[in-house]
């Protein structure tokens, strides 16, 4: 899909004609079927890449290359605060991906690793101190997540306070995520002076990410007071769906995990959240942690990427215009 309106996205050496990147989505919310279809119309997909080993990462940055039909682009987005983080960088780099987007932790060796490939580098961040650092270091651009956003959170503050901060700091494009739920949203941000926006939790709601069906329904079903924050054994605030293992988190009750296989660099293990998002994507109600944005109680559809992307273009180019 093409605007005439929205101006593309420039992230280092990469074009992407829509502004607009699919949120990364752990532990395999987002895949190849559903970053390829986001590329294919001309956005930009992200493969939710943390817990993957070497084979199956490269299988899937190939698969959703192949589906983009070459057009958009194909990032992966991997947690910090995963214990394999270097590896899973250095194999996507190494597969062609087109660029890298990494939040739950700052890291400051990235910007070594893609020294020849010119990988862009995308941190995401929630102060303009971050954000400014991350543009020192080498960053081609910088995502902002406010305290909307769904999954792990790194500040307790609106998105939209924190732009302006961030706009006065630093020179490379900026893209706004945590709050964007519509084109509106999307243009609303742009006005501000951002260059793009992450979307997340409408392409949970799409037909193309390969959840199971009980994911889709809780998130369909959630009310704006369903919509909590709880404390994950990653280190981080989470934003998830009222359930029984969150209200289990909240209270303090819920179960440890009996064997850990290290998969966090400093998890409290207060409970095994590569078990909690895994037993969410299956679908298993009483044991899944649901993470979701803030704004998820006002979807109730499931819609194909195409219609979802050409509803958030239409929208924003009849706010802009």
């Amino acid at each position: 899909m093409k605007s005439s309106i929205l101006k593309p996205l420039n992230i280092g050496k990469i074009n992407i004609p829509l502004p607009i990147l699919q949120g990364g989505m752990a532990i395999r919310v987002s895949t190849a079927p559903l970053a390829g279809a986001v590329a294919r119309e001309g956005a930009g997909g992200i493969i939710a890449a943390t817990g993957m080993g070497d084979e199956e990462l490269s299988s899937q940055i190939r698969l959703a290359k192949k589906i983009s039909e070459g057009n958009g682009a194909v990032g992966i987005n991997v947690m910090y605060a995963y214990s394999e983080f270097e590896r899973v960088v250095k194999t996507a780099i190494a597969e062609g991906i087109d660029f890298v987007a990494t939040g739950a932790g700052f890291s400051r060796d990235i910007y070594k690793w893609v020294k020849y490939s010119n990988t862009p580098i995308l941190p995401i961040v929630s102060s303009a101190k971050l954000a400014r650092i991350a543009e020192k270091l080498g960053a081609s651009a910088i995502i902002l997540e406010g305290t909307e956003a769904g999954g792990h959170l790194g500040t307790d503050r609106s998105t939209w306070d924190i732009i302006p901060e961030i706009l006065e700091v630093i020179s490379i494009p900026l893209i706004v995520a945590g709050g964007i739920y519509s084109g509106k949203e999307m243009a609303r941000a742009l006005k501000m002076g951002a260059n793009g926006v992450q979307v997340a939790t409408r392409f949970a709601l799409s037909e193309e990410c390969d959840v199971s069906p009980v994911f889709k329904k809780v998130l369909l079903e959630a009310k704006a007071e369903d919509v909590v924050k709880i404390m994950s054994s990653v280190g981080f605030p989470g934003r998830a769906i009222l359930t029984p293992l969150s209200r289990k988190i909240i209270e303090g009750k819920a179960p440890r995990p009996e064997v850990c296989e290290g998969c966090i660099k400093n998890c409290s293990r207060t409970f095994c959240i590569r078990l909690a998002l895994e037993s969410a994507r299956l679908g298993d109600y009483e044991n899944g942690l649901f993470f979701s944005g803030s704004n998820v109680f006002r979807y109730s559809d499931i819609l194909p990427v195409k219609t979802i992307i050409e509803n958030f273009v239409h929208e924003a180019e009849e706010e802009l215009s």
